[in-house]
């Protein structure tokens, strides 16, 4: 291990920041740490901010897509369109938000697109998606409108917000990531019971349109504080070679060593971790997106009220915010792959149990699996995003995780538009039961799930790399 001292004036992460000497620790892998300023010293402030404003902005974009399937009657009624062609607008939003988190990375990293100014591109565009959504009859346009361009805009946000918190907690990614991913779904609550109580015909233009203004004002203002960390930064007050430090960050470290090394994209592909990570995503999320899309037309066709309906859509937005928020904090405590399994499994298992209650016809325990299903269709997200860097290092990690989380638009079709024709040939047993299905495997591909460069027990397994 070495460690070389080195003063600089160019320290800041970005302009009109003062400017901190610094030192580079090099690791048994090679791998470089950026130590000597802390989070005031960079941003003038507590890094804490990186937390609250992400999960402030993904509160925003959260009506998109977990608040939808609440909108789907009255969008279908007020513009003529069928229940299949409601479904596929979402399936090309989820496609768009998740498909663009790569290519937005790639400029990140390149320094072509700034934190600040994907912020400010996505919520102009969030704007006009629902503009599009609220005035467009026709459904090519409206998927246009919503699907592609509301769908980027979101997803810009998106990838942005979660990179920006994996940056700037590096010894304790989980929790944090956990508590800005659950935002993204308990945020839409207040929009669920608006959609199912108080939209109607008479004034869906004036409700998606001030939701379009509220999306662009809040996301505007949080994003003028947003500043990314140098690269290879990591907080002054642990120490990244014996991980000695603040308790909880060294049991953390302890669970969720740091990657050996900082891997590009190719190389990280080259692992066979990344591709797997993908396929997992692919098939959790399509199992999350169809309950998504799915939940509240299930509840009335076995003949539940409004409120139950209702209730166990909003009820799956806050366990699967809030399950978010547990989970990534646990993941701290058990270990990231650890708890991902735990929340496979409990995703795939109730699915099962939502077709138990609806043959039983009882709201309690429709109420209690859509708990479950709610639990286990969030939590998985914020783990990939902290298991990315916690693989692949930090320096890539906009890039990596687009292509991780890039899942996430195959997911959108089979989840979301291919779903509902399989509700139309099998009926939504048979659709609850192929997902619990493919939830189950999903959990499988995970436990093949391995840090590179490490043996089981935390050894490297390669000589020390020069760090990328």
């Amino acid at each position: 291990m070495t460690a070389d001292p080195m003063a600089t004036n160019s320290s800041s992460a970005g302009s009109g920041t003062a400017h901190h000497p610094y030192r580079e620790v090099t690791d048994a892998h090679g791998r470089v740490y950026r130590v000597g300023e802390t989070d005031r010293d960079i941003l003038g402030h507590s890094r804490k901010l990186m937390v609250y404003l992400p999960w402030i902005s993904m509160m925003a974009i959260s009506v998109s897509e977990y608040a939808y399937g609440s909108a789907e009657d009255t969008l279908s009624t007020a513009h003529g369109w069928t229940q299949s062609n409601t479904f596929w607008i979402l399936s090309v939003w989820v496609f768009f938000q998740a498909g663009i988190a790569f290519p937005a990375g790639w400029l990140r990293e390149r320094g072509i697109l700034t934190a600040r100014r994907a912020m400010y591109t996505g919520s102009v565009m969030c704007l006009l998606g629902f503009l599009a959504l609220s005035h467009l009859h026709n459904v090519l346009l409206a998927i246009l409108g919503f699907g592609v361009v509301g769908g980027i805009g979101s997803g810009l946000i998106y990838a942005t917000c979660i990179n920006m918190v994996g940056k700037w907690f590096p010894e304790r990614r989980g929790a944090r990531t956990g508590f800005v991913n659950g935002g993204f779904a308990y945020g839409s609550l207040p929009f669920i019971f608006i959609f199912n109580y108080a939209f109607d015909t008479g004034n869906y233009n004036e409700v998606l349109d001030l939701i379009g203004v509220y999306v662009l004002i809040v996301v505007a203002c949080c994003a003028w504080f947003f500043q990314d960390p140098p690269k290879n930064w990591w907080p002054a007050d642990v120490d990244p070679l014996s991980h000695s430090g603040s308790t909880r960050s060294a049991a953390s470290l302890a669970k969720n060593p740091p990657a050996v090394r900082q891997y590009t994209p190719k190389e990280a592909i080259r692992t066979g971790m990344l591709p797997l990570m993908w396929v997992t995503v692919v098939m959790t999320a399509g199992v999350s997106i169809f309950g998504i899309s799915f939940q509240v037309d299930f509840a009335k066709e076995i003949g539940f009220g409004p409120l139950v309906a209702a209730s166990s859509m909003g009820v799956m937005a806050v366990i699967n915010g809030v399950g978010r928020a547990v989970v990534g904090w646990l993941s701290d405590v058990w270990g990231r792959k650890t708890s991902l399994v735990f929340v496979i499994v409990v995703l795939g298992l109730a699915q099962f149990g939502v077709i138990w209650a609806g043959d039983m016809k009882n709201e309690w325990l429709f109420l209690f699996f859509a708990f479950l299903s709610g639990f286990g269709g969030g939590a998985f997200y914020p783990m990939f995003a902290a298991l990315t860097p916690d693989y692949f290092g930090e320096n890539y990690n906009a890039t990596n995780y687009g292509l991780v989380y890039s899942g996430k638009l195959v997911s959108g079709l089979f989840g979301g538009g291919l779903g509902s024709m399989v509700v139309g040939a099998w009926g939504y047993n048979g659709a609850y039961a192929l997902a619990g299905g493919v939830s189950m495997v999903a959990a499988a591909l995970a436990l093949l799930l391995r840090q590179p460069g490490r043996g089981g027990k935390g050894v490297p397994e390669t000589a020390p790399q020069k760090a990328g």
